[in-house]
């Protein structure tokens, strides 16, 4: 059988969706392997679930670096792993468009938000200021352009009358670790066949 896609996955905190895209991995029937989790931060705790599963992991703080010194260390750990895709999982760093445009179609993000609407930051406060029946997540292509390149795949989570920013949030979560998995999975699968 040929080799599974190879992913790395971005992280910068607790690293909920990362777990989800990593157990996803390993289940029988998995689409991709998690090669390298890497984080900018040095002791976010996503880092501890990916070495707990014997995953190689990698640290580069961007305090103190440019963005694009910062971007070329997290770069070579990406050739080093020999990775084939990049996903982004809570990583709270916007990617140099040079970076951005060598990856071309091979670095995906999760948002929380259903896209076109809401890019950026505070979109659930956004959504719920605007009288939205619902919010979600959109798993989307990474282009220079923030939070602009092709949507895969959307999660749709209702906005309750007593809603807040934060309660809303807890609900998205659980969408986002059904969604990105299954939408990570389908993009690498599709891009092998073709």
């Amino acid at each position: 059988m040929a080799e599974k896609p190879r992913i790395a996955i971005f992280i910068s905190g607790s690293g909920t969706n990362m777990a989800a895209l990593l157990y996803a991995s390993l289940l029988d029937n998995s689409h991709y392997q998690v090669v390298l989790v890497a984080s900018n931060i040095p002791d976010a705790a996503g880092l501890e679930i990916a070495r707990a599963e014997g995953v190689e992991t990698f640290v580069h703080s961007h305090k103190g670096h440019s963005r694009e010194a910062h971007d070329a260390a997290m770069e070579a750990a990406l050739i080093g792993a020999e990775t084939e895709y990049l996903v982004l999982a809570g990583y709270m760093r916007i990617l140099s468009d040079e970076f951005v445009r060598r990856w071309e179609g091979r670095i995906l993000n999760i948002h929380p938000s259903l896209l076109p609407k809401y890019k950026g930051l505070d979109t659930f406060a956004r959504a719920i200021a605007a009288g939205d029946s619902h919010a979600g997540a959109s798993v989307h292509v990474v282009t220079p352009e923030l939070d602009a390149g092709e949507v895969l795949a959307q999660a749709r989570v209702t906005i309750r009358g007593s809603e807040t920013p934060g309660s809303l949030a807890e609900r998205v979560k659980y969408a986002e670790h059904q969604l990105y998995p299954r939408a990570v999975a389908d993009y690498v699968s599709a891009r092998k066949a073709s």
